[in-house]
C-alpha cells in the first residue's frame, strides 16, 4: 500500500511508520519541520506538510491509498486538533483515499458505568483534560463526516511505549480492561493494530479501540 502518515515523528507516529515500512508498504512521512527529518525511518518518503492545510492534505494524499493522521498539538494548542481534523475531512473529500485516525481514549465507555465516560471519572487528571475535550470534538466531527472513510482508534487508558508483541484485544466504544481491571497497550501494539485495520479493513465511519 501507499500510506501517507501525518505526525511522523511522534511518539505513535514513528511507531506507526516503522510497523508500516517493516511490512513492505511505501511510506510518505510527513512532519511540519524539515529539522525533524532525520528522526524519521530511514526507509520512509520524508515530507514537510501542515496538517491544518486543506492543500497540503489534498498534495501528500495523492495517488495513495491511505492517510494516517497520528498529529498531537503541543499543551496549549489542543484546539489544534479539532483543525487538522476538519482540515483532512475537507482535504480527503471525494479522493476515495481512506483515512485511519489515532484517537484518545477519554469517550470511551466505562464497563458497568451505565454510559459515563472515561473524562466523567471523578479521578481523571486534570491536566490531561485539554487534550481529552480536544478528542471528544475530534470524534465528533468525524462521526460527522459522511464523504469521507474514516475510522477511529482509540487506545487503552495507558498508551505508553513497550513492546511489539502483536497481540491485542479488539472492542468499540467501551474501555476494554484486563483480569485486574488494567487498561492498557504499548504504542508498538497500537501501530500493529492500526496497520492490520490498514490492511483487512474492519472498520468504516466507526470508532474502535484495543487493549491488552
Amino acid at each position: 500500500m501507499r500510506i501517507t502518515v501525518f505526525g511522523a515523528a511522534g511518539n505513535v507516529g514513528s511507531r506507526v511508520v516503522a510497523e508500516a515500512v517493516a511490512r513492505g508498504h511505501e511510506v510518505t512521512a510527513v512532519v511540519r519541520d524539515r529539522a525533524r527529518f532525520p528522526e524519521l525511518h530511514p526507509a520512509a518518503d520524508a515530507r514537510t506538510g501542515d496538517a491544518q492545510s486543506v492543500e497540503d492534505i489534498a498534495a501528500l494524499s495523492a495517488g495513495q491509498d491511505l492517510v494516517i493522521s497520528a498529529t498531537r498539538p503541543a499543551p496549549g494548542s489542543e484546539g489544534d486538533l479539532v483543525t487538522v481534523t476538519k482540515a483532512l475531512a475537507a482535504g480527503l473529500a471525494g479522493t476515495g483515499v481512506r483515512v485511519l485516525v489515532v484517537g484518545g481514549a477519554a469517550t470511551l465507555t466505562l464497563p458497568g458505568g451505565n454510559g459515563a465516560t472515561v473524562v466523567d471519572d471523578p479521578d481523571f487528571p486534570a491536566a490531561w483534560r485539554p487534550i481529552a475535550q480536544a478528542c471528544t470534538e475530534q470524534l465528533a466531527v468525524w462521526r460527522g463526516e459522511s464523504e469521507v472513510d474514516w475510522a477511529y482508534l482509540s487506545p487503552a487508558a495507558l498508551l505508553e511505549p513497550g513492546e511489539r508483541t502483536g497481540s491485542y484485544r479488539l472492542g468499540a466504544d467501551e474501555l476494554l480492561v484486563d483480569d485486574r481491571g488494567e487498561s492498557a497497550i504499548s504504542m508498538e501494539d497500537f501501530a500493529v493494530a492500526l496497520l492490520d485495520e490498514a490492511e483487512q479493513p474492519r472498520h468504516h465511519r466507526t470508532r474502535f479501540t484495543v487493549a491488552y
